[in-house]
This record gives C-alpha cells, sequence and structure tokens, in this order.
C-alpha cells in the first residue's frame, strides 16, 4: 500500500480529537439524527474493535453496524480501490469544477485509510484537508496540512455552516439509512459557492453479453448485497438516491456521471483493461471481508456453504470468458452563493 495503516489504537497523525459531548459515550438513534452531535474523543471504547471470526470492526461505540472490518486485508482493499478509481477518472481526484484558489477547507467524508486525503493534501498544500471515519486507522505521517478525525458521518455533523469549499462523499454505500439527511448535511456545511461531490459504486455483476450468467456465485454476490442492505435498513444500491437527495438538499448545477468498472481485464481499452485488473484485484484481496458480516450475522446464511462461495467467486473472478463490470456514479452539485 503507498501508505502503511497506523497500528491499532494508535490516534492518527498525532492529531487531537476532541468531543462535544464530555466522556460519555454516544448512543444515538437514527431518529436523532437531527439532535445529536458525531465526533468524539479517541477513547479507549473507540478502540475496543468488535470481533466476528477472526475479523475485527469498529467499536461499538458507534451504533452503526458498519458491514466491512476494519483490518489490514480489507484496508488494503480500500487502497486498491482509491488507486482503480484514480486511473479511471485520468489521476484526477475529483470530478467538480473545483478551483484551486477556491479550495481553503476541504473534508473527505469516510475516509478510510485517508490515501484520497493524503494525495489531495499533498496536491494542494494550500488546503487544510480533513478526513474523518468511524476507525483510527490512517497513517501516522502525513502532511502538515492534513488531519483526520473519529466521526460518525451519518448523525448531525460538529461543523458549523458553511465551513468548507469542497466536501468529498465516497463509497458510502450500506452505511447510510438517510442519504437525504447526509447530503443536507453535507449542504448545510458546505460553504456558500462550494461543491459537494459523492461517488458510490453499484456492486451488481453486469454483462452485455450475457456472460455474467455462466457463474452463478456473481449472481450470488448480488443477492447477498441486496438481501443485506435490508437486513441492514441501509441500501446497497444508491444510484438514483444520489441524484435525487442532491436536489433536494438544495444544490445546483447538479451533474451526473456514470462509468463502468470492468471485473479483470478483459476490455479491449488499455486504461478499462487496467482498471479492470485492479477491480479484481480489490475484490479478491479480500472477498472474506466484504462478505462475512453479512453472510454469517445479518442474513445468518446456512455456515457450511459460505466457503463454498467464496471458492465459487474467485472461479468466477479468474474466468477470463466472463465480461462482467460494476458500475461507479459521481454526482456533484454546488451549493448557491
Amino acid at each position: 500500500m503507498p501508505n502503511q495503516p497506523a497500528e491499532s489504537g494508535t490516534p492518527p497523525g498525532g492529531a487531537p480529537v476532541t468531543s462535544s459531548s464530555g466522556n460519555e459515550p454516544i448512543r444515538p438513534s437514527d431518529s436523532e439524527y437531527r439532535s445529536l452531535s458525531s465526533t468524539a474523543s479517541v477513547s479507549s471504547s473507540i478502540l475496543e474493535y468488535r470481533r466476528l471470526q477472526g475479523r475485527t470492526y469498529h467499536s461499538e461505540k458507534f451504533e452503526l453496524n458498519y458491514f466491512l472490518p476494519n483490518d489490514d486485508p480489507l484496508l488494503e482493499s480500500l487502497d486498491l480501490t482509491h488507486h482503480y478509481l484514480t486511473i479511471l477518472l485520468d489521476e484526477k481526484l475529483f470530478l467538480a469544477p473545483v478551483k484551486e484558489e477556491n479550495m481553503q477547507r476541504v473534508l473527505d467524508v469516510g475516509t478510510g485509510t485517508g490515501i484520497w486525503a493524503i494525495e489531495f493534501a499533498d496536491r494542494y498544500p494550500g488546503a487544510e484537508v480533513i478526513g474523518t471515519d468511524l476507525s483510527p486507522c490512517q497513517p501516522q505521517w502525513i502532511p502538515p496540512n492534513a488531519r483526520f478525525e473519529i466521526d460518525d458521518a451519518t448523525l448531525i455533523w460538529t461543523w458549523d455552516q458553511d465551513q468548507f469549499n469542497f466536501i468529498h462523499i465516497r463509497y458510502l454505500f450500506g452505511a447510510v439509512k438517510d442519504w437525504g439527511g447526509l447530503f443536507k448535511e453535507a449542504y448545510r456545511c458546505c460553504a456558500l459557492g462550494g461543491w459537494v461531490q459523492s461517488t458510490e459504486a453499484n456492486v451488481e455483476f453486469r454483462s452485455d453479453d450475457g456472460t455474467v450468467d455462466k457463474e452463478p456465485s456473481l449472481q450470488m454476490f448480488t443477492k447477498l448485497f441486496q438481501e443485506g442492505g435490508k437486513a441492514l435498513g441501509r441500501p446497497f444500491f444508491v444510484d438514483d438516491l444520489q441524484e435525487t437527495e442532491f436536489r433536494k438538499a438544495g444544490f445546483v448545477d447538479v451533474q451526473v456521471i456514470d462509468h463502468k468498472l470492468p471485473v479483470g481485464g478483459w476490455p479491449k481499452d488499455p486504461k478499462l483493461a487496467q482498471v479492470g485488473q485492479f477491480v479484481r484485484a480489490a475484490l479478491e484481496n479480500d472477498l472474506e471481508g466484504l462478505t462475512l458480516m453479512m453472510w454469517h450475522d445479518l442474513l445468518q446464511w446456512p455456515k457450511d456453504e459460505y466457503q463454498l462461495f467464496l471458492m465459487g467467486l474467485r472461479k468466477g473472478l479468474q474466468n477470463s470468458k466472463v465480461h462482467s463490470y460494476m458500475t461507479v456514479r459521481y454526482v456533484y452539485g454546488r451549493k448557491p452563493e
């Protein structure tokens, strides 16, 4: 990985993280979205990760039951994901028409390993870049103009209104119950004339030539995420929600850009073939991390079928005769001045 994650339990970058609510753990419900703040101090409760079949997940301090682990295999997949998305955009970090002179403060919501925030801070040293996530899994050594904070973005944000010139939100599918509430908070905290961008993937395996039907495990993967989203109460397929909730929040000049994400190196186009190789690598690197909680904990599907499912997935991903792809949607909009 370009940036190794900090040791578990180490506050990233040495940056202090504060709480507006004192020492008591915050345990809000979704209905309290507008009445509670979400930034919490890095305390022992945050670092007491949950364990499921040998994998670690974010602390129970947050009520959000996020489906992805926060350990090294999954973090490696997140960095691979960032890599293929950067290739897809021809090395650009965003699509919104944000001018460099208007990048004083930038927020990266759901920063994960922090790789996007770090690269942004390196490219734009005049910007103050803040990344937020449920877990302190970012590296210790970061650019001087970047910092990370523990935050549950599905609650009301602690920032005052009109704070950020650019807000970047990426790959929160399966984590958000109220997308309208999320984008309203982004709108509130965005500066007048500033931009917000949302990037979300649709993880359904598709093919234009019907070859995906040759691998039932790929269809089972899609079903797992469909049923898992229902069990979580947080959808994984949010393409339509992105645009409609963006507009409802009040953004103008809204643009929607869709891209295919090939799975494997089958495309004839060299760039898409490279993207596809990294998409497949990101999936293969931690298929267990992507599926374990939903299969065993949420849906409680037959335990003895899980390893067979993973074997089938690996076979399907390696089948060069299958021309599968997923999709990714970019939506961005401006807050009126």
